[in-house]
């Protein structure tokens, strides 16, 4: 069945990777991953105007920014930076989003967040604070959207070997690695397959949290 798709964040390598994986498994789905020129998650306006002219069956909000540093060096405006496109602005996608999902009682919202929301390096205050934020965001909306229907998960892709994390260090790798029971890194394609196996074969799961490399989450 043909299907609608929106992935936000559309400049990032991941959201890109997302969008070519959806195309190329289901050619009759329409997937849009507007830049950020397009659709500014920071934005109200940008958010208002563009689901006026667009809906869909699945919203991924991938939008994020990164400003690294602790707290008492993190300004105000650095802090509402991360802040906006990580979880006002996923937030605010998922409302706009909602609407039609809505009337048609149908619809499935993913929100990709990160394993710095439970494990979060020194440094990380604002960008695993608001990641962290979406865990809550997700199992609120899920039940709040139940009853009609519309889904609502949480993906952590996992450390990705992408643009976002090419200004880490060799050594900062190998420590992340080390934490990996499998000892290697997650891929961008395996997140887009595990994307549409979560969209097309589990139906029925809403209000979840996937962590998607070896990484364990409770110590």
């Amino acid at each position: 069945m043909s299907q609608s798709v929106i992935i936000t964040g559309g400049q990032g390598s991941l959201a890109q990777c997302i969008a070519n994986h959806l195309a190329s498994v289901e050619p009759t789905w329409t997937v849009l991953c507007p830049s950020r020129t397009e659709l500014d998650v920071s934005c109200e306006t940008s958010i208002r105007d563009f689901w006026q002219r667009h809906s869909c069956d699945l919203l991924i909000a991938a939008a994020g920014e990164i400003a690294d540093s602790i707290l008492w060096k993190t300004t105000e405006r650095e802090w509402d930076r991360v802040m906006d496109s990580n979880l006002r602005g996923a937030a605010f996608a998922a409302k706009a989003a909602s609407k039609a999902m809505l009337r048609q009682r149908c619809g499935h919202v993913v929100f990709i967040s990160s394993y710095s929301a439970c494990h979060p390096p020194l440094g990380q205050v604002a960008y695993a604070s608001a990641k962290a934020a979406l865990f809550g965001l997700t199992k609120s909306l899920a039940r709040e959207w139940g009853p009609a229907n519309i889904r609502v998960n949480a993906v952590l892709p996992g450390f990705l070997e992408n643009r976002m994390t090419a200004r880490v260090s060799d050594e900062r790798k190998s420590e992340v690695l080390h934490q990996h029971c499998l000892s290697r890194f997650n891929t961008p394609e395996i997140v887009a397959a595990f994307l549409h196996t979560l969209h097309v074969q589990l139906p029925h799961t809403s209000g979840q949290v996937f962590n998607l490399d070896s990484r364990i989450l409770c110590d």
